[in-house]
Parts: structure tokens; C-alpha cells; sequence
């Protein structure tokens, strides 16, 4: 294509226009889809869980359809941010072009859930005539002007140009935080990239030496207080962090999750003598953690939970069994979660321990009394293991009960839900980032019918979608992320991000797949390791059906209610 037939950048000031006055709408769209779905799930006034339950399609649709309104107007506020600061380009332009012109017509047209369960406005009680009221001037002109195939080709070509960077298209944080990204970015890129593949093949541990080099880069007391021996940093840095080593291996990338939970666990929720005593092991990497909550047949349910603690002298004695609990053998200690009190129904009897335990092996591992399991084979996620544990009188000191009370245990474990999903969230970029870098690579090394596969228009439209996307989840999940700094509830924000931000994930690593052909269900191809990374994130920290539903609830709750 020569350069005269390229599409002019919007300026500014036009498009922000017409991006604002979008959202004004959808904002309106949605509170109406709210109250017709509250209409649908109320009983004498109230919402009802079984008719949530009953009308999941609608509920989780609301859920979806909110979440595209947020990330719309995160990136509405992500131009004029960079736009007011002079960093707003040509890419970002486009990025928010197509971004605005994709999503609104999902939005009018049917939002994805996943690969086979689109939701529409009739899905939540909009008519088609209604629907047509609030498809404004403003937003069919965004739908016409972003879809136009030159943009995507402009993004596509200005990637190319780009490729190597950390990202594609300016993120829009400060300095500090581009020279923490920066930062990661090397050491990733010298120390884990070169191997990860290796160590998922292989199915092997990461490596202690890497361990070790996260500790000394601050990586696991990223944001515990520098009083408790940490860098007191913030989640937007966690992000940062979380994104670029998530990058070059999921796994690296999460190692930084249990220590990220246990301290949050013990700064919420823990006695300052606690906190004393194990944050700064944790913030130095002395000791490493374990999440120990999930049972066999219970998975997000975990009012359900059976495992017993038995006060017994000064100890407790634990015995059940848990599942899917992530690196436990090279553990020191255990965030535990046991039912106290089983006079107590549902939540009310659990209690949550700081459990005590030895680096267990391969060949050993778990080498305490009382304490046994088996290693669960997984397609992806690799690196720290996967384990089923069965505990038979395992016992934890008194003095290891959180915060040195009973019954507060599941109060105590959501206070660590904003933060784990902004995580998660965070991860899933890194993953997305990671199968952009491997398709775009792909498409510019391979050549057939004499010309590179970036060439070609469906190839290409790939890429610039998944740039477009990625930035999107980006803007979502940062602002999740400064809304925590602030101290401001961030529940749905962080939920949205998590839900949004897997999703985009997979997208990305099936699209690079598939960009890769046949190769890319090759194992010696890191694309065949990055989708099988991605597919976990629609599961972990809340599926994606619990997700939604969680979100659904809180905008019943605040939204259209008249």
C-alpha cells in the first residue's frame, strides 16, 4: 500500500468527541439492561440467588456487557490522558479506532462469552427496537471509521516497527513504572525467556538460582510496607511486574502470587506480631509460600469446605483433603484455610493458619507427619506443580492461627480477592503480550506462495486485533489497579479486568496458533506452551462463570435501580 493511501491519524479532539459521548450512552444502555434484568431476578423486592441462578444467560450477559462499558471508558480516558501529556500517537490512535469500532458492535451485534456463547441485548431484556434508540450518530460513526481495514493494516505495519519494545503502543504510565517494566524486561529476557520453554517441556521446577534473582530484584516484598521489610510499592508496580515476567513464562510470573497473597492474608488480617515475625521472610524470599484453600468437589465453593482443625493443647490438628494447590512442595509455610467450628454453617466456622512446613522433593515431597500428596499432571501452568494434599492429624501452632481468632477465615481470604484478580489480570496481559511477540515474529520469518504471512490481510487483521485487545484489558486492569492504591473498592473493577483479561489471553495464543499452522501444534514451538498457559486463566482466581456472576450481583445491586 503506498503511504498516500494511508488513513490520516483522528485528530484528538475529533475522536475524543465522539469516544466520551459513546460511553454517555452506553452508560444509559446499561442502566436500562440492568433494571430489566433486576426485573427478572427479584422476588418481593429482592434479588433472588435462584433466580440469578435460573437466568444465568442474562445475569452473566450483564456482566459481560458491563465490563465492555468499562473497558471502553477506560479507554476513552487512556487517549485523552496521553493526548493531555503529548504522548498520544499514531499507534494509539488507531489502537483506539479499532478498539471503539470493534466493541461497540459487539455490543450491538453479540458479546463473546467464550467461544460459543454469544449474549445479546435481547439476551437481557433490550429489544432490537430499543437497541436501534441508542446507536447514536456518534457511535455509528465510530463503528464505520475504526473497521476500516487500513486501520488495522496501519497497526499491524506500525507493530512491526515496534517489535522487541516491551509493549505495542505507549501503556501511559509514569517513568518509574516503565523503568520497573524495564527492568523485568531485561532479566527475563537474559535469565527465563532462554529457557522456559526447556522447563515446560521438561515439566521441571524453576530453577532456585531464578528464585533467588527475583528476591534480590524485589519481586516477592514488591508490596509489603518497608517497615515489614518490603519495597511498599503498590499494585500498579505489582502489575508491572506481574505483565513482563508473566511474559517470558507464566510460571515465573506467578511464583510472585503466593508470596503476594500470604502477605496480604497477614497484613489484613494477622497480629502485628505475626506481621513481624513473616513479612520481611517473605518480602526477602527467606521463606516461600503456598495458597492452601481449594478441596476436592468443592472448587469456588468454599462454604463447603471439610478439611477439620481440632484444637489439641497448643496445636492444632488438621485432617481433609485439598486440591490444586500450586508449588506446595518447595513451601515453607501454608496459607491454610480449615473449618474450626463445625456447629457452624457455611463460611462462619473456617478459620485461616499460617502452617508450618519442610522443602519437601520429587522424591520426597512432603516429609512432615501427618501430611501426604501426589503431583496432578497439567497441560500448562508448569514450572512450581500442581499438588493434591491429604493432611491426617497435621499439626499447626496455636500461635499460627491468624490474627489469633476463629471464624474469620473466609472475612480474611476476601480481603485478598482484589488483589489476586488485578493479578491474574496482570498475568494474562504478559500471556497475550507473549503470544503477540510469537505471532507477529512467525508471520514475519514465514514465507508461502512468495511473500512473508504478515502480508496477507487475515494475518495481519490478527495481530493488529490482538493489539487492540490486549491495550484495551491493559487500560482495564491499570485502573483496577489505581483504584486499590487509592483505597477505593475495587471489586468489580478488578473482576472485570480478571474476566476480560482471559479472555483476551486465549484469543491471543489461539490467533497466534494459528498464525503458525501446523507448526504451531508442534511442541518444539513456544506458541504450543503460551496457549496452554492461557487456557488456565479463564479458571483460577474465580471462573469465568463465577466471575460473572460475582460481577452481575454488584451491578444489580447499583445499577439502573429505580
Amino acid at each position: 500500500m503506498s503511504t498516500a493511501a494511508l488513513p490520516a491519524a483522528e485528530t484528538p479532539a475529533s475522536l475524543t468527541e465522539r469516544t466520551e459521548a459513546a460511553v454517555a450512552t452506553l452508560d444509559h444502555l446499561l442502566n436500562l439492561a440492568a433494571q430489566r434484568v433486576r426485573d427478572r431476578v427479584s422476588e418481593d423486592g429482592r434479588i433472588s440467588s435462584r433466580l440469578m441462578e435460573e437466568e444465568q444467560r442474562a445475569t452473566h450477559g450483564l456482566a459481560w456487557f458491563a465490563t465492555y462499558v468499562e473497558s471502553l471508558r477506560q479507554l476513552d480516558a487512556y487517549a485523552k490522558r496521553l493526548t493531555a501529556e503529548g504522548r498520544y500517537g499514531a499507534l494509539e490512535d488507531y489502537i483506539v479506532q479499532l478498539g471503539f469500532a470493534e466493541y461497540l458492535a459487539q455490543i450491538f451485534g453479540g458479546i463473546p462469552m467464550n467461544q460459543g456463547e454469544i449474549v445479546r441485548l435481547a439476551d437481557l431484556g433490550v429489544s432490537s427496537e430499543e437497541a436501534l434508540g441508542f446507536q447514536t450518530a456518534e457511535i455509528l460513526s465510530l463503528i464505520d471509521s475504526g473497521s476500516r481495514p487500513e486501520i488495522r493494516s496501519e497497526i499491524t505495519r506500525l507493530i512491526r516497527d515496534q517489535a522487541g519494545h516491551s509493549t505495542f503502543g505507549d501503556p501511559g504510565l509514569d517513568e518509574t513504572m516503565e523503568q520497573i517494566r524495564n527492568e523485568m524486561r531485561r532479566f527475563a529476557e537474559d535469565n527465563v525467556v532462554p529457557n522456559a520453554h526447556e522447563w515446560h517441556l521438561k515439566n521441571e521446577y524453576i530453577p532456585l538460582e531464578i528464585i533467588e534473582q527475583m528476591s534480590e530484584l524485589g519481586v516477592f516484598g514488591l508490596t509489603i510496607p518497608e517497615e515489614y521489610g518490603g519495597l511498599g510499592l503498590g499494585k500498579e508496580a505489582m502489575c508491572v511486574v506481574s505483565e513482563e515476567l508473566s511474559r517470558a513464562y507464566i510460571g515465573v510470573g506467578s511464583l510472585g502470587t503466593r508470596s503476594e497473597i500470604a502477605a496480604e492474608l497477614i497484613l489484613c488480617g494477622g497480629t502485628e506480631e505475626q506481621k513481624q515475625h513473616w513479612l520481611p521472610k517473605i518480602a526477602s524470599g527467606e521463606i516461600l509460600p503456598t495458597a492452601v484453600f481449594t478441596e476436592p468437589n468443592t472448587g469456588s465453593d468454599l462454604a463447603s469446605l471439610k478439611t477439620r482443625a481440632v484444637k489439641d493443647g497448643d496445636v492444632w490438628k488438621v485432617s481433609g483433603n485439598k486440591t490444586w494447590i500450586t508449588h506446595p512442595v518447595r513451601a515453607d509455610i501454608m496459607t491454610l484455610l480449615a473449618r474450626t467450628n463445625p456447629d457452624e454453617p457455611g463460611y462462619k466456622g473456617l478459620s485461616m493458619f499460617i502452617a508450618e512446613k519442610p522443602r519437601g522433593t520429587d522424591e520426597e515431597p512432603f516429609p512432615a507427619d501427618g501430611m501426604s500428596g501426589g503431583e496432578i499432571e497439567v497441560l500448562g501452568y508448569r514450572g512450581m506443580k500442581e499438588y493434591e494434599i491429604a493432611f491426617d492429624g497435621f499439626k499447626v501452632k496455636g500461635e499460627n492461627l491468624l490474627g489469633q481468632v476463629e471464624g474469620e477465615g473466609f472475612k480474611q481470604l476476601m480481603q485478598t480477592f482484589e488483589g489476586a484478580r488485578i493479578q491474574t489480570a496482570a498475568r494474562a496481559l504478559g500471556v497475550a503480550q507473549s503470544a503477540l511477540d510469537l505471532g507477529l515474529r512467525y508471520a514475519e520469518e514465514r514465507v508461502q506462495f512468495g511473500k512473508e504471512l504478515v502480508n496477507f490481510p487475515r494475518v495481519a487483521d490478527k495481530l493488529a486485533m490482538m493489539t487492540a485487545e490486549l491495550m484495551i484489558a491493559r487500560q482495564l486492569t491499570y485502573f483496577s489497579s489505581w483504584q486499590k492504591d487509592s483505597g477505593k473498592r475495587c471489586d468489580l473493577e478488578a473482576g472485570m479486568a480478571k474476566l476480560l483479561g482471559a479472555r483476551v489471553a486465549w484469543a491471543a495464543a489461539d490467533n497466534a496458533l494459528q498464525i503458525h499452522g501446523g507448526n504451531g501444534f508442534a511442541l518444539e514451538y513456544a506458541i504450543s506452551r503460551v496457549l496452554c498457559d492461557a487456557r488456565i486463566l479463564n479458571i483460577f482466581e474465580g471462573a469465568a462463570e463465577i466471575q460473572a456472576q460475582v460481577i452481575a450481583r454488584r451491578l444489580l445491586e447499583t445499577r439502573g435501580n429505580a
